[in-house]
């Protein structure tokens, strides 16, 4: 029997292993600050949207809309009333504060963002987004948890202590979040109200026998102890922490925005946690996604008015609070949605989706190019992959906390590619970001038969490399070029054995990198 199965035991035999808003049967445990890198005041806040947001009615194509009215008329947004941020995006009518948040330079969009040979299993994706894993692999550690259990030596065992008092990661809620699983203990910490935390009577001590058993013993004395010192470690901050802002709807009537308040006024108190993780449900929208006749209205109105003024509210919170440059957040979920909309005025599970990072320090305007729905769109078919979800966490790993390449690479996939997120205020990171990319970025001809051109500008040093992808996401041609002088390029693709169909062409020049649709005939 090992430690988690000896926990779980003794819930079935009854024994005080749960205090108010704090499970101890899946008890996180603190790492080192140092652990993550340079960064050591940097605050990631997770917003998972649990059950499959419907990224084509929360960010809408605008170049692409009248193909959507043909494909899902019954619940798409009159053109007129949506929120428009680019000549090409619109959001949702109901998310004004978002609208907002992106005009001030502080939301980023990433377009289209899933994994290959996507499963569109609520629980097996959930799985594969918070372990960091391939579609075609399981892993059972989280991709935060996986790296930071590697940084303590012996963690658990002797945690918390004077120079590590406070929990690595907290989840608001009932669960803890599998993204910080660890081999043997969660580094998340689940509470619901910080300054309501009971405590679990201590046995008294005496000679632990220096059996198996014993050890168990000695190992739940430990998690009881621990359990108390973080609730009263918790308690402290949260009474000294404090929210400003009355931007927030009113306690009770949004759970994400009580969720982020709570987080602002740990951060506000002093709490040295570096990750957050909220979550809202309810988007699995395969009916009544909208009211029929009113596509305004409906259950996905619901949730994105609630998104928007939880997002609103906790950033303007951090602002008043002087805590802006200090937090970084990103929304996540398992997959996006169909299409085609499926006679319910709902859809049905899909595949990638616009993924938002929220904060001051984001680089701010939408990565990646809007999605088209030209050809055959089937009743199963999902918006097309452009950007693997791994090298999104992986960039922010690097960028918003300091870690190296290697190690990217080891705790997510050899495969990682960086990406450009972090911009505002400044880095960790050494590496210079290249935006001038999206606009020097040129392929023709358009659609392409034989031989496929790109045209770029390369400012001198980096590998360059060529990529073609099909709407998988997977890499089925790439051209690497080394040694390229200063200034204007143009180099080809031969792409004679490519199928007729649509691609995504992808270039990367040193750390910056720019896409763009490919039509082959």
């Amino acid at each position: 029997m090992n430690r988690r199965s000896f926990l779980r035991n003794s819930l079935a035999l009854g024994l005080p292993l749960s205090i108010n808003g704090m499970g101890l049967a899946q008890l996180p445990w603190l790492a080192p600050l140092a652990a993550l890198g340079q960064a050591q005041d940097r605050v990631l806040v997770l917003v998972q949207l649990i059950g499959g947001n419907d990224g084509l009615n929360t960010l809408i194509p605008l170049d692409g809309y009248d193909q959507l009215q043909a494909l899902r008329g019954d619940i798409m947004l009159p053109k007129q009333q949506l929120l428009p941020i680019t000549d090409t995006l619109a959001f949702h009518t109901k998310m004004m504060g978002m609208q907002n948040l992106f005009q001030e330079g502080k939301i980023g969009i990433v377009q289209d963002v899933g994994y290959p040979d996507q499963n569109r299993s609520h629980f097996r994706s959930t799985d594969i987004w918070t372990s960091g894993s391939p579609a075609t692999e399981t892993w059972t550690s989280g991709w935060l948890g996986r790296y930071f259990e590697e940084q303590a030596p012996g963690f658990p065992s002797d945690y918390p202590n004077a120079d590590v008092p406070h929990p690595f990661a907290l989840t608001v809620g009932k669960t803890v979040s599998a993204t910080c699983q660890g081999d043997l203990a969660n580094f998340s910490l689940a509470i619901n109200d910080p300054l309501n935390l009971g405590t679990v009577s201590e046995s008294e001590g005496g000679e632990v026998p220096n059996s198996y058993y014993g050890k168990q013993l000695n190992f739940l004395r430990n998690t009881i102890n621990q359990t108390n010192a973080y609730a009263e470690v918790l308690k402290d901050v949260a009474e000294k922490g404090t929210s400003v802002s009355q931007q927030y709807p009113d306690p009770g009537s949004n759970k994400l925005a009580d969720q982020l308040k709570t987080v602002a006024q740990l951060i506000a108190g002093g709490l040295q946690t570096q990750v957050y993780i909220v979550s809202l449900g309810g988007f699995d929208t395969h009916s009544d996604q909208v009211n029929d006749g009113n596509p305004e209205q409906g259950r996905h109105a619901t949730l994105l008015t609630q998104l928007s003024q939880a997002i609103t509210a906790f950033q303007d919170d951090l602002a008043l609070l002087g805590l802006e440059e200090r937090v970084l957040g990103m929304t996540f979920s398992e997959f996006g949605r169909r299409i085609r909309s499926n006679g319910s005025f709902g859809t049905d599970h899909g595949t990638a989706a616009p993924l938002f990072l929220f904060g001051s320090c984001v680089r701010s305007g939408s990565l990646g190019i809007n999605p088209t729905f030209d050809g055959e769109i089937d009743n199963k078919t999902g918006v097309p992959m452009q950007f693997d979800f791994r090298n999104i966490y992986g960039s922010l790993l690097q960028d918003w906390f300091g870690l190296e390449e290697t190690t990217v690479r080891n705790h997510l996939f050899s495969d990682y590619a960086y990406l450009p997120m972090v911009e505002a205020c400044s880095s960790v990171a050494t590496s210079t970001k290249n935006y001038w990319l999206d606009q020097s970025f040129m392929i023709y001809p358009q659609p392409v038969r034989e031989n496929l051109h790109f045209r770029f500008t390369n400012p001198g040093g980096g590998p360059v490399q060529i990529d073609i992808l099909d709407i998988q996401g997977r890499i089925l041609l790439s051209k690497n070029l080394r040694n390229l002088p200063q200034g204007n390029q143009e180099h080809s693709l031969p792409l004679a054995q490519l199928s007729a169909g649509t691609y995504i062409a992808r270039l990367r020049v040193g750390r910056a990198i720019a896409s763009k649709t490919l039509i082959k005939q």
